[in-house]
């Protein structure tokens, strides 16, 4: 496990770290990052809903780490680091890049972007929030990390963070 990571998640109490893997900055690899987190989450409560919805938000915040931190450059890793606690799931995904452009994206405005009045693009961070119950994006030693969070009790939801 990265150190800063570890030392944060041990400093709250009941976290488990239950999986750290890395995978090259290339096409699939969002797929790959998504498939291998459902795997490892398997019998810890998710139900098959909330199970999707992780997977989505994994795969999205991977293409934006392959994407846009790492530019598709295949030597530079994408960490992926999945913990556990009694009550939530929470992965970390981090590239080697500045993360997004300064500034918090606009919402999404399916009319203005078929006007093209907005960018096609510009869905991953909109639909990353709307999966998971908190999201929260550092910048630390040269990395970009977005960290999601996922409520195991019925009815909890955590408030979303940047």
């Amino acid at each position: 496990m990265a150190s800063g990571e570890e030392s944060r998640f041990a400093a709250e109490d009941g976290w488990e770290a239950l999986a750290s893997f890395s995978l090259p900055s290339e096409p699939g690899g969002d797929r790959r990052a998504m498939e291998l987190v459902a795997q490892i989450v398997r019998g810890r409560g998710l139900s098959p809903m909330l199970l999707e919805r992780l997977k989505t938000a994994v795969a999205e915040a991977t293409l934006n780490a392959i994407e846009h931190g790492n530019q598709y450059r295949r030597e530079l890793p994408v960490q992926v680091e999945v913990w556990a606690s009694r009550h939530a799931l929470a992965v970390t995904v981090t590239d080697q890049g500045s993360g997004p452009p300064a500034g918090e994206p606009g919402e999404p405005d399916l009319d203005r972007k078929l006007a093209a009045e907005q960018t096609p693009r510009g869905w991953g961070l909109f639909l990353i929030r709307s999966m998971v119950d908190a999201v929260t994006v550092r910048e630390e030693r040269g990395q970009h990390t977005v960290e999601l969070r996922l409520s195991l009790s019925e009815g909890e939801t955590a408030r979303n963070e940047t």
